[in-house]
């Protein structure tokens, strides 16, 4: 009788210890933890994509458990540091490293591309400074008010360089004879055929007022 109430209490005990390792194990574990809403010690995490303050994708940190409970975990931006997810992660990192390691080279021919268009941009800033401006010149005049000195391509070509801070060149100018009265004249101008024509007209033109001296 004494055996058998010895056996029940050794018994009771050990039934009694593996429950209570078995509840430490539960508390014990930091995801449970944290799931239940306790203050615990810091869990680690691995992130899955880069936070700014901190850490960047795949790096293992340690945040509140209400942190990642509430906000990091619902918004898969981080997993439980455990060997299923690390492994899956350690494996996303990888493809994203090898696509970011590969380079994109140009080729010459986008160099070439690139070297156009901003080519083109600056004719077409040009033939809208040229369009939109009036190049005055001063001329002292004859006794019929002709001027003494015509104004040539070459003049107004400096002109522009001067006054509106454009280099043109004198093929660039539709003026087959000096200009040798007073007054205003629209002097075609002739650009790559690639720019737009200004809205409302014909061709890009160039304003030149003669005034008397």
């Amino acid at each position: 009788m004494a055996l058998s109430r010895c056996g029940r209490d050794t018994l009771r005990r050990v039934i009694s210890g593996a429950s209570a390792e078995s509840r430490c194990d539960r508390i014990a574990n930091p995801v449970l933890f944290s799931a239940h809403g306790l203050r615990y010690r810091k869990l680690e995490v691995i992130l899955t994509t880069t936070i700014d303050k901190l850490g960047r994708a795949g790096e293992t940190v340690k945040v509140a458990p209400g942190h990642f409970r509430n906000h990091l975990m619902p918004k898969l931006l981080a997993v439980p540091n455990i060997d299923k997810y690390a492994f899956l992660i350690r494996e996303q990192r990888k493809l994203y490293q090898k696509e970011e390691e590969e380079p994109v080279t140009e080729t010459k021919e986008d160099d070439a591309k690139k070297e156009q268009e901003a080519k083109m941009k600056e004719y077409q800033t040009a033939a809208k400074i040229l369009d939109n401006a009036r190049l005055v010149l001063r001329r002292y005049i004859k006794i019929n008010n002709d001027i003494r000195d015509p104004v040539t391509k070459e003049e107004i070509v400096a002109e522009v360089a001067r006054q509106l801070k454009v280099d043109v060149k004198p093929e660039n100018l539709q003026l087959s004879t000096p200009l040798k009265s007073l007054g205003e004249y629209e002097v075609p101008l002739r650009l790559p055929r690639d720019i737009p024509r200004p809205e409302g007209k014909i061709q890009w033109t160039l304003t030149v007022k003669i005034r008397r001296k």
